[in-house]
């Protein structure tokens, strides 16, 4: 046997050698075929033998796939509409049955996949009013979601890994009326405290005139008591004064209304012979 036959053999083994094996690796999951049969679909990570040009493998992604469904409107128990938006985590379970129901296509796998959620957020909303959407956890709601979709989802070859609903909001025309309901709501508790204010204001301002009432008439009651106890001290030293000497205060007192009425621009009608002048007529010794 020629160099140039050896070499030739040793190529077509090494061909057919590379042929026969496969790696699958931590992400992926394969299918081999027998001339267009599957024959096994189970492979775990690592290295694996196949018959050449009779046997063929297709592999697929193994990894975390995301559905992100578009804004969809459901109607709640009360017959009213709202705008839900959601993803959906999944993955690939069964590779056979995903690869003979879809093909292995995972665009084709999403639109199946988005039927479904659908159906699971329909069924699931109708049970409910707004409010309780609302106000439920929505952990609980994750909760029946997936699980209500898992056995629909299984007969894709597809396992569902969580649903999340990450807004739920109210069409336009509803979000109006209750943004106008809510509006209304908050006037009418505005206008209970302004009403409460003002009783308040006129409360307080109430007592406050009473206060100053009661403080005016206080003040007023003791000043007047002040008053009475100078003026009773008052005249108690002018009657002691006046009675020390009552002719040099008489004289003292004519002095003073002479200045008075002199100082002042006038006419004054006088007897002569008044008590007025009674100073004027008598003469110094």
């Amino acid at each position: 046997m020629t160099p140039n036959k050896i070499l030739l053999g040793l190529a077509a083994l090494l061909l057919v050698g590379s042929m026969s094996v496969f790696t699958v690796s931590q992400t992926e999951k394969a299918i081999k075929f027998r001339l267009g049969e599957i024959v096994k679909s189970d492979y775990t990570p690592g290295l694996h033998f196949k018959w050449p040009f009779i046997n063929n493998v297709k592999k697929f992604d193994a990894r975390l796939q995301t559905m992100d469904s578009k804004p969809e409107r459901f109607l709640t128990a009360e017959k009213k509409n709202v705008i839900v938006d959601s993803f959906v985590k999944w993955k690939i379970g069964n590779v056979a049955t995903f690869y003979t129901v879809v093909a292995g296509d995972i665009d084709q796998a999403n639109l199946r996949l988005d039927q479904i959620i659908k159906d699971a957020f329909r069924s699931e909303f109708s049970k409910r009013d707004i409010k309780q959407l609302i106000s439920t956890d929505r952990s609980a709601i994750r909760e029946i979601l997936t699980n209500n979709s898992k056995t629909v989802a299984a007969d894709l070859g597809m396992e569902i890994v969580d649903v999340q609903v990450m807004r739920i909001d109210l069409p336009p025309e509803v979000s109006s009326s209750v943004f106008r309901r809510m509006e209304a709501e908050r006037e009418r508790v505005a206008r209970e405290f302004r009403s409460q204010g003002a009783e308040a204001a006129e409360r307080i301002r109430a007592d406050a005139d009473r206060q100053r009432v009661v403080t005016l008439a206080n003040a007023f009651r003791d000043a007047e008591t002040l008053r009475g106890e100078g003026d009773a001290i008052s005249a108690d030293i002018y009657a002691k004064a006046y009675g020390a000497d009552t002719d040099f205060f008489s004289f003292y007192r004519s002095l003073n209304a002479y200045k008075k009425t002199f100082s002042t621009q006038g006419m004054m009608v006088l007897e002569p012979d008044s008590d007025f002048f009674q100073y004027f007529k008598k003469q110094t010794k």
